[in-house]
């Protein structure tokens, strides 16, 4: 099982935003958690992540567990094991894309030498902008190197954070087309967590939270 989540509860400021909520993937699927704005999606990506801690419940990631455990060993098993993809580009601004691949696979265990970042930078279609700075790619190439540095430490588990919702159509299906082949590639599950109720015709494997959750199960 590449993630499992058994009876997650997590409560802010006396607002309880996941209550028994489970989850599970299986080693190479391809799901799509959708909500509404506020229905708990962010705060379940960063207790998947480990940067917060449930109330109750078990979180598990490619058979280890994330829960229970302290901040350096939830830090060291989300660089093993997750890879993430952000709405905006999250790279260190003083060095080329070539540089910042190279620092994720190193902080992500996997030694920097050999051609995987120049390997994975030609998949994406990114190879003549390998010496360019964060600040100085397109869009369209800022969202692929965030998907090369997701994959960069070869994880069991892809979670792209709302990849596409400032997208047009014909954008947001290159995104939804890209991510998918690259997680095959890789072998690794992908977790696509959005509002973008339009992803819905690019993953097969659909599953709500929040409020439409519970109206749907009414």
């Amino acid at each position: 099982m590449s993630l499992a989540i058994r009876n997650l509860a997590f409560a802010y400021g006396g607002r309880r935003i996941l209550d028994d909520f489970s989850f599970d993937m299986a080693a190479g699927e391809q799901s799509l958690l959708i909500g509404a704005s506020g229905s708990g999606k962010s705060t379940l990506v960063s207790l998947i992540c480990g940067l917060l801690t449930p109330d109750a419940g078990t979180i598990s990631i490619g058979g280890e567990t994330m829960t229970g455990i302290g901040p350096s060993q939830r830090d060291d098993l989300r660089r093993r094991r997750v890879g993430l993809v952000f709405q905006t580009l999250r790279l260190v601004s003083a060095l080329d894309l070539a540089a910042n691949l190279r620092l994720a696979q190193r902080l992500s265990g996997h030694a920097t030498e050999g051609e995987r970042v120049p390997m994975l930078i030609e998949r994406l279609g990114l190879a003549h902008r390998a010496h360019a700075r964060p600040r100085e790619l397109s869009q369209g190439e800022a969202q692929r190197a965030a998907i090369a540095r997701a994959l960069i430490g070869r994880p069991d588990l892809i979670i792209a954070d709302e990849p596409t919702s400032a997208l047009d159509r014909a954008n947001m299906e290159k995104v939804a087309e890209l991510l998918r082949e690259c997680a095959g590639e890789a072998g690794a599950s992908l977790l696509i967590v959005t509002h973008d109720d339009r992803l819905r015709d690019h993953i097969s494997s659909v599953r709500q939270i929040g409020p439409m959750a519970a109206e749907s199960a009414a």
